[in-house]
């Protein structure tokens, strides 16, 4: 599987309490990912956040996809 670049998203405790955004934007990877979740095309959502670029939408999902493969490890009872 090819690496993704996720160059266009950003975390900084100075913008939106550190959640991930997109570009220092104050448009979180959460919000896109709801837009995307409840049906708006990358069309649609750019046309509501013109400073959205189609590759922002990607990464953000590229992003989630990221977070959902993470790999964990129950912990063994009784130690």
């Amino acid at each position: 599987m090819e690496k993704k670049t996720l160059d266009r998203i950003t975390i900084n405790p100075e913008i939106m309490r550190g959640k991930a955004t997109i570009r220092n934007m104050r448009i979180t990877v959460s919000l896109i990912l709801n837009l995307v979740a409840n049906g708006m095309s990358p069309e649609e959502i750019i046309k509501e956040y013109p400073s959205l670029e189609p590759e922002d939408i990607q990464q953000a999902l590229n992003y989630a996809a990221v977070l959902a493969s993470e790999e964990i490890f129950p912990l063994a009872a009784g130690g």
